[in-house]
């Protein structure tokens, strides 16, 4: 109960933090990730390299993002991993098209090549993903939005302002 507390009480950080926060864990996993994704893919081919460090930054990422970058200061909760992992599979798109059109138009580029072009559409996700996990995912408002729907103060007053019979009563007791 006091974690609970604790975590809603702590301000979220504004656009700019909140960006700048991003930048810092989803850039520097996203940095990691794209030599990870260039080493692997010397073992396997290069689309099933860059899913599997997909979906291991990802879990990363969502992780630092929860706790420091949108001010959450807690766990993800799996929904938030659920809904993370759908911004990254779109990511994910975007980085095997631009490579896909990098083996098109150019024969054999490469490795300062290649990565010039994975990290550019990288970028270019992660700027959508930002949107994404800040309005979507890691919104504040849509949990306090739903809070008094489910309030039982209101459920009290709603319970109280209808009359019940005798037979209502006793049902209940």
């Amino acid at each position: 109960m006091e974690t609970a507390q604790s975590q809603q009480q702590v301000a979220a950080p504004g656009a700019v933090t909140a960006f700048a926060r991003f930048v810092l864990c989803g850039g520097g996993v996203g940095l990691a990730s794209s030599f990870a994704v260039a080493g692997l893919a010397s073992w396997l081919p290069w689309a099933l390299a860059n899913a599997l460090i997909t979906v291991v930054s990802t879990l990363l990422a969502t992780e630092l993002h929860a706790r420091f970058t949108f001010g959450r200061g807690g766990r993800a909760t799996w929904s938030q991993h659920m809904q993370s992992a759908g911004s990254a599979a779109a990511a994910y798109v975007v980085t095997c098209v631009a490579m896909f059109a990098l083996q098109q138009l150019v024969a054999a580029p490469g490795a300062v090549l290649e990565q010039v072009v994975y990290l550019s559409a990288s970028a270019l996700a992660g700027v959508a993903r930002f949107v994404v996990l800040r309005l979507v995912v890691f919104a504040r408002n849509r949990s306090r939005a739903a809070a008094p729907a489910a309030s039982p103060v209101q459920a009290t007053v709603a319970r109280a302002a209808a009359p019940a019979g005798p037979a209502v009563l006793c049902r209940a007791a």
